[in-house]
């Protein structure tokens, strides 16, 4: 990344291993960011009100003028802790209630990003069907760093739903989300750009498919936790960095030293293929039991991240 190949002590294959990130970041990122995401600042530039149309209804196409800068380049995560959809039991409980929810949000994205939305056939969760492949690609990753679920399946988006969402809060995280990502894609990244992004997921998915978290099924959440803990284990022998108290399914956390050296590692497992994201300090990637049963495809990307993370002088 810039600047690190003049630091004498480090070694040539460091040298271009972090080179080869920075070209992955600079065809990821949108263009206003290519020079500039290292002196990025995790600021939020605070909350958009809602606004409403004669009927009553929010106007979601007429609140933001303008977005915080993407967690992707070291932007403020949307959410500060990850945004779930809601459990069997709880739509069960309220499932008119949970329609109504289900329904906002589609409305809602579908007037900010005019992508066809409607209820996923998985209860919790809202599909989303994007221009292409690569857009999904992309989003999936966006979306991810900003600390809402999300789950690729193909050109496909699907985002969490649950009859608790509150229209000022969750619904409107979920759509602000959306509309971001779609905004920073769509109007940001020109089209020789993204012929680019495509030619780099092929690439990386022939070297390792994209690693997301496991699914929540009882079956694999059953499997999750002993292999979170073998995965903790793992990652403080190869880096010494230890596992975070904070725990989500499908995710295990570990602790950095600040905010500077989590935003650089998600920023570069995602330029290696694994999805990540931060909460503060705390830095959290994919426990996924049907993709890797004994996490090391994971624990050995964090722990090559950590090593270039410390040859940059980063931590």
């Amino acid at each position: 990344m810039p600047g690190y190949a003049d630091r004498v002590t480090m070694r040539v294959d460091e040298r271009q291993a972090l080179d080869e990130l920075d070209v992955r970041l600079k065809v990821l990122l949108p263009e206003e960011y290519r020079d500039s995401y290292d002196t990025v600042q995790p600021t939020s530039m605070g909350s958009a009100g809602l606004k409403y149309d004669v009927a009553g209804r929010v106007a979601w196409d007429e609140i933001w003028g303008s977005f915080c800068d993407l967690a992707m380049a070291g932007g403020p995560p949307h959410k500060g802790t990850l945004l779930e959809p809601g459990s069997r039991a709880a739509i069960a409980a309220q499932p008119e209630r949970h329609d109504e929810v289900v329904a906002e949000i589609c409305r809602g994205i579908v007037m900010t990003t005019e992508l066809p939305a409607k209820a996923s056939s998985t209860p919790g969760w809202v599909r989303v069907d994007c221009l292409s492949d690569t857009m999904s690609a992309w989003l999936v990753r966006a979306i991810v760093m900003e600390n809402v679920a999300v789950r690729l399946d193909g050109r496909a988006l699907h985002l969490p739903a649950a009859p608790a969402f509150r229209l000022e809060k969750e619904i409107k995280n979920v759509i602000t989300v959306m509309a971001k990502t779609c905004h920073y894609y769509l109007g940001h990244i020109p089209r020789a750009q993204k012929l680019a992004i495509a030619d780099l997921f092929v690439t990386l998915n022939a070297r390792l498919p994209l690693v997301e978290p496991g699914g929540v099924a009882p079956d694999e959440r059953a499997a999750q936790q002993p292999l979170a803990e073998t995965m903790a284990g793992m990652i403080q022998e190869a880096s010494g960095l230890s596992a975070s108290d904070r725990r989500y399914d499908g995710w295990l956390g570990v602790t950095c030293a600040d905010v500077r050296t989590a935003i650089w590692m998600m920023r570069a497992l995602v330029a290696s293929n694994v999805l990540a994201r931060r909460e503060g300090t705390v830095l959290f990637v994919p426990v996924n039991a049907s993709r890797s049963s004994h996490g090391e495809i994971v624990t050995r990307t964090l722990a090559e991240v950590h090593r270039l993370a410390v040859a940059a002088g980063i931590c």
